[in-house]
């Protein structure tokens, strides 16, 4: 009996012992790394566009009568001035009315006397009292009906010599042709673009932007032009930026006003439209170091980076401090130095002192 009660004790005492040790440790996987070789370049935040000279105002000028055009007197890209006839519809209706008109205010203008010499003869008999006073109202109320014919008729007349005036279409500002959207013996409705002409003054560089660079392009912006081929440089401002985007393109018209004391471009000319963005600016030119953003992560005390250590193949983490951005790039004021290797990608899963393997080659951060 003793003997059983020994043999249990010391059973119940190996279990005890066995549920006190340690698990087995876990070894913890190699993971492969995709590492960059840092390196300096010069720092750039230009961001350069191509645009077009314009003119600040664009008149598109229509007949206010429809018709069918019978004359042009103008061409594409022609100079005109403010009072040139531009073209003319065939005016032969327009004069009919005219005529039309002129033969009503005729016969207005005979009842209208006529009514008056009857006033004036009844007025004459009442005040020798042959009539009653009622008489000479009604001849006095004929009068004004008269009249008042009479003068609608001239107003008539006088819209429909305005009618036959709209039929010649006249430039009403001093500029260039830029487009011609009607030909001879074409027929327009009143109010039909007809020309459309750039007007002499202000001229504006007109470009367009990435949603990403929209942000930069803030109005009262400096920027420089410079002109193609002959790489002069000019001065303006930017004055409007687009509040919506292109549909088919998906950009944002930006309009940069040139500088008035400049002689500036022909209308259509290429120009290349540039700034330098203010964030990095103090930078532009310098030896800098640039990472991409996927390399930065957060580690509590600021932005940090995974730097490995190629004699044993594990990362230490590494400090850094952030100047500004350029593009999807970030340039990288203090804590790296050429030749150190920085982990590119995946920095959220990696831990300190872990051990890794190169992905792929390496390749240089400018």
């Amino acid at each position: 009996m003793k003997k059983l009660i020994f043999v249990a004790a010391m059973t119940a005492m190996s279990a005890v012992l066995s549920g006190c040790s340690k698990p087995p440790s876990t070894i913890e996987p190699v993971r492969a790394v995709k590492v960059l070789t840092v390196g300096s370049g010069t720092f750039s935040a230009e961001s350069e566009f191509a645009g077009e000279v314009k003119a600040r105002v664009e008149a598109r000028l229509a007949f206010r009568v429809g018709g069918k055009i019978i004359t042009r007197q103008v061409e594409l890209g022609q100079r005109v001035k403010s009072g040139q006839v531009l073209a003319q519809l065939d005016p032969q209706d327009y004069k009919l009315a005219v005529d039309a008109a002129r033969s009503q205010t005729a016969a207005a203008l005979t009842n209208r006397d006529l009514a008056a010499a009857e006033f004036k003869r009844y007025k004459d008999l009442r005040e020798q009292s042959f009539i009653s006073a009622a008489e000479l109202e009604r001849r006095e109320a004929t009068l004004k009906s008269a009249q008042a014919q009479l003068e609608q008729a001239q107003a008539q007349l006088t819209t429909q010599n305005n009618q036959l005036g709209y039929a010649v279409l006249v430039a009403n500002v001093a500029g260039v042709v830029t487009a011609v959207e009607a030909e001879v013996g074409q027929v327009v409705a009143a109010g039909t673009p007809v020309f459309r002409i750039a007007t002499d003054g202000a001229r504006d560089a007109v470009f367009a932007v990435p949603e990403d660079r929209l942000a930069a392009m803030q109005i009262g912006l400096k920027m420089r032009i410079k002109r193609w081929p002959q790489n002069t440089e000019l001065s303006g401002v930017v004055r409007e930026v687009s509040a919506s985007a292109d549909p088919v393109t998906r950009t944002f018209q930006v309009k940069v006003a040139l500088d008035a004391n400049q002689t500036a471009p022909a209308l259509g000319a290429t120009v290349n439209v540039s700034s330098v963005a203010s964030a990095g600016a103090g930078l532009q030119g310098k030896q800098v170091i640039k990472l991409p953003t996927s390399a930065l992560r957060q580690d509590g005390h600021g932005t940090a980076v995974w730097v490995l250590d190629p004699s044993n193949m594990t990362l230490r983490s590494q400090a850094v401090q952030i100047a500004t951005a350029d593009g999807n790039e970030a340039v990288v004021a203090s804590g790296l130095e050429p030749g150190m290797q920085v982990v590119s990608a995946g920095v959220h899963v990696l831990s300190a002192g872990q051990k890794v393997t190169l992905y792929q080659s390496t390749r240089t951060a400018k």
